[in-house]
């Protein structure tokens, strides 16, 4: 009697195990590090429960088993540097953005993006300033997580920090103050009180410009010293929260990186003394390659045609620097520079300058999730992992574009799109 009554519960347990589980068996499974064949992965409910060969999962209790001939199964991929309240500067420029649309409407813009970047496979977002829209990406963050709106999983920075007279819209009489894309704050005390502040309004993270087109001939400078810098790095950390510097300048970067900082966002100016300094702090490097790939096409280039724009050299060079130092590479496009949904893009430009497919799958998540400080929860495929899961089409490790033939995408243990 005792031993059936054993049988029965553990008849019972394995049952109860099985439930809401389902198993996903594509031809090959990226794991966040590598390329697996014949594997495959369980989850139940919002978070995955193994990993493992094909052969060996078969023999687990699951309620639903999802064959995926020809698919490649990767965790959701991570998008590095966003602006969910922008749109391309070829519909409508910054300038007319920050000063002449609502904020009402730059927020129903923001819904509209936030959905196709999760259609697109990005179940996660590093959303890098509102640009004048204060405290809008906070909100927007919220109604993702209680389910008001389709979106990845945020993070934000609210407004980003700048030196006085260093930031946009500029151009105007001294007797006009029009609304800056960020905040200006200076010193000791404007530093601090800045950064508590946009901690008390929610950001997740501090986002600073190390330099800006402030120079006398309009050329990117320095804008903070490398003690307001480290200031404001300290400031942060003692909330557990970490600073992204905007730095295209090689002196910018070298104080950001010295300050402390946990990533540079563009680099354009980066030299081999500064890479590698970065690479020995272990400061992550951002390129946005699309962005500037972007706006040289909106002021008349016609890529694959004559001479590429000295822009375009310069990130091509920072990227080959950048790479020999081995500095760790971040995954963002400046997304919102260029259409939202089209995250892909940046992948794609990162291949052609000079990452190999799997690198950049790498960097696209387990390394964001990294620098988010996030990859005990996604970027990988582990067990107790959320199940933020995105299926496609074909073998992206060996041509990264196949990322946007996009079959499933799944977040939270939830189908959003299942083809």
């Amino acid at each position: 009697m005792r031993h059936s009554l054993v049988l029965l519960l553990c008849s019972l347990s394995f049952h109860l195990s099985a439930q809401n589980s389902t198993l996903l068996l594509p031809d090959y499974l990226f794991d966040g590090e590598e390329m697996q064949k014949d594997w495959g992965l369980i989850f139940q409910g919002d978070t995955i429960v193994t990993v493992g060969p094909t052969i060996e999962l078969r023999r687990k209790p699951v309620s639903e088993v999802i064959e995926l001939p020809g698919a490649t199964l990767l965790p959701g991929l991570i998008e590095g540097h966003s602006h969910l309240l922008l749109h391309p500067y070829n519909e409508t420029s910054w300038n007319d953005q920050v000063l002449k649309e609502s904020h009402a409407e730059r927020v129903a813009r923001a819904v509209v993006h936030a959905e196709k970047t999760l259609l697109a496979g990005f179940t996660a977002s590093r959303d890098l300033g509102s640009e004048g829209a204060g405290y809008a990406d906070v909100g927007i963050r919220t109604a993702i997580e209680k389910g008001v709106i389709p979106g990845p999983r945020l993070q934000v920075a609210g407004p980003a920090i700048v030196a006085t007279g260093s930031y946009g819209p500029k151009g105007f009489a001294p007797h006009v103050r029009p609304p800056l894309g960020a905040h200006a704050a200076d010193g000791v005390d404007g530093l601090i009180k800045e950064v508590r502040t946009q901690i008390g309004h929610g950001a997740d993270f501090i986002k600073v410009y190390a330099d800006y087109r402030w120079g006398p001939d309009g050329e990117a400078r320095p804008s903070f010293s490398i003690e307001e810098l480290a200031l404001i790095v300290k400031t942060a950390a003692s909330s557990g929260r970490v600073v992204a510097a905007h730095a295209a300048t090689a002196e910018g970067m070298r104080r950001a990186t010295l300050a402390g900082v946990v990533s540079i966002e563009h680099g354009d100016g980066g030299t081999a003394e500064v890479f590698q300094l970065m690479a020995e702090k272990g400061v992550s490097l951002c390129p946005t390659i699309a962005a500037g790939d972007a706006i040289s096409q909106y002021r008349g280039w016609q890529k694959g045609q004559g001479d590429e724009p000295s822009r375009i050299k310069r990130k091509r060079e920072s990227m080959k620097l950048a790479l020999a130092a081995g500095v760790m590479i971040n995954t963002g496009g400046d997304v919102g520079v260029f259409p939202h949904g089209d995250n892909v893009r940046e992948l794609e430009l990162m291949v052609e300058y000079g990452m190999s497919p799997l690198a950049t799958l790498r960097s696209t998540t387990t390394i964001n999730a990294r620098v988010m400080g996030w990859e005990d929860r996604l970027g990988s495929l582990q067990s107790g992992l959320w199940a933020d899961l995105l299926i496609v089409d074909g073998r992206p490790d060996l041509n990264i574009s196949d990322l946007r033939q996009v079959k499933g995408v799944i977040k939270g243990g939830k189908w959003v799109v299942r083809k």
